[in-house]
């Protein structure tokens, strides 16, 4: 695992130092749980004024990942008129399923309550995310427990776009050590932590992009959100890339490899599409 860590930073540090933008606004280091010792960044473009704010959950297997890592989706979205807030949660076996789900919404709590300050807009909050960063901000959105303990509901949300998440993996595999652990054993502990499992209608608008050649989470999980939320009459966009796999979806928000999906114009074009607020600085 170490080791694994070690490469993966070696990879978003080079992803990360091609990918900087002028006229963005960075504040790292930012508590939001001092019990936890838990903080996130920000990326702002300069001089913004109620922006739209993405609060982006990272990947990881629920097990690694680092904030720091995740420079380049700040600075995509930010350079494009988005504020984006990046935050670190903490990870299995420290904790399971109650423990990261309560930091997520802790962290959008916290973008709700800051968003004048850091020039957006509360209404105009959306969660995002990539891989187990995408079951989070999934599960955010349709879960209302989550965000109740902060006075929120899903619907306050302008909208969730998830990136290869994982949201229909019930019943987890025996042979999944990991899952059966965030998890639990039982399929009905594994329902608590499936976003499908809670579609009703009441959620915020969803954009989902799914790579066809994702050999780690399979396009299936994008399709059955999709269905199920179109079945209540959802407002729920799927958009299929063919040939792109797992990391290459993420990857194409860096600068350099962005050739390689339409990620960042679909993410930006979503957005766009669901204003509370309109972004006030120019595109760069």
């Amino acid at each position: 695992m170490l080791l694994l860590s070690g490469c993966e930073a070696t990879l978003f540090a080079g992803l990360n130092a091609t990918d900087q933008h002028r006229a963005i606004t960075p504040r790292t280091d930012v508590v939001f749980d001092s019990e936890h010792r838990l903080a996130l960044d920000v990326y702002a473009p300069a001089q913004a004024s109620h922006a739209p704010i993405v609060v982006f959950f990272y990947g990881g297997t629920w097990v690694r990942g680092e904030r720091a890592w995740y420079r380049f989706v700040g600075t995509a979205l930010a350079a494009h008129g988005v504020i984006t807030v990046i935050p670190d949660y903490r990870k299995y076996p420290q904790v399971t399923l109650d423990g990261f789900m309560h930091d997520a919404a802790d962290a959008v709590a916290w973008a709700h309550a800051h968003a004048a300050e850091i020039g957006g807009s509360p209404d105009d909050i959306f969660v995002m995310g990539h891989s187990a960063g995408g079951q989070i901000a999934a599960l955010l959105s349709t879960d209302p427990q989550w965000l109740a303990a902060h006075g929120m509901k899903p619907t306050d949300l302008a909208g969730f776009i998830g990136l290869a998440g994982c949201y229909a993996f019930v019943p987890v595999p025996q042979d999944d050590a990991i899952m059966l652990g965030v998890f639990g054993r039982t399929v009905e502990q594994q329902r608590r932590g499936q976003p499908v499992s809670y579609v009703r209608g009441a959620e915020p608008p969803m954009l989902l992009l799914q790579g066809t050649d994702d050999g780690e989470v399979e396009p299936s999980n994008a399709i059955s959100l999709y269905r199920a939320t179109q079945a209540v009459h959802g407002d729920s966009t799927l958009r299929t890339y063919p040939g792109v796999g797992h990391e290459a979806l993420l990857f194409a928000l860096s600068r350099p490899l962005r050739g390689g999906a339409p990620t960042l114009s679909d993410v930006l074009a979503f957005i766009q599409s669901h204003p509370h607020a309109k972004p006030t600085t120019t595109p760069r």
